[in-house]
């Protein structure tokens, strides 16, 4: 794989692009607001980064990561992503969203609605509980003391595999929820979501979460 395309480009996507070029990814950039507006972030990430449209950065991308508010599931490129691993760093926030009710009443999460939009694709739920400043710098080498792990969810085991590979270069440990439909492990509010832990603590604070209805 040798191009990163991030649908979003805000805090977390910005992030990692950061993290891919590091790991010697070109990577291409979009937003909702036109390619024109990314000229400083293009400029500051250099020679192996440009910017273009959601469907430019999809049918760039061998990793592709979608990284935009849950209104945005809609719009994005179906067909260009077809078939690709697709990282999807959300989290349902109401207060901007607006009420989703397949998430009020927990019948779905967030990522199993990505991937419910994008059927072909493999999605898979990373980076969506650490601050997104802490992406670069809580990274530490493989074998680092107490290095930090971060969770994955996915329903393809050589996707999720891929995203694995991706996180441990990037400075962090990994555990491995399970299937897309356990992503709500380590979504908003549950006791894993934001707070450093290494492997160890993650698993055991992904125990510990619960269901909204349950809080």
């Amino acid at each position: 794989m040798t191009t990163i395309g991030l649908i979003g480009s805000g805090h977390i996507g910005a992030q990692l692009a950061r993290v891919a070029i590091a790991q010697g990814y070109d990577v291409v950039l979009s937003n909702s607001r036109g390619p024109e507006t990314l000229a400083d972030l293009v400029a500051e990430l250099g020679s192996k980064a440009r910017a273009g449209t959601a469907q430019e950065a999809a049918e760039a991308a061998d990793l592709a990561v979608v990284t935009t508010p849950l209104a945005a599931i809609p719009t994005l490129p179906v067909d260009a992503l077809a078939g690709k691993i697709v990282i999807d760093t959300n989290n349902y926030y109401p207060q901007r969203d607006g009420q989703i009710a397949e998430l009020d009443n927990e019948s779905t999460t967030v990522s199993e609605l990505l991937q419910r939009q994008l059927p072909t694709s493999k999605v898979v739920k990373a980076f969506n509980h650490i601050a997104f400043m802490h992406i670069t710098e809580h990274a530490k080498p493989a074998g680092a003391d107490d290095r930090r792990a971060l969770a994955i969810a996915g329903d393809d085991a050589e996707a999720k595999a891929t995203v694995a590979s991706f996180i441990d270069a990037a400075g962090f440990d990994v555990v491995d929820l399970g299937p897309l439909s356990e992503g709500w492990r380590v979504q908003r509010d549950t006791a894993a979501y934001v707070a450093p832990f290494n492997a160890d603590e993650l698993r055991e604070k992904i125990g510990e979460a619960k269901r909204y209805r349950d809080m």
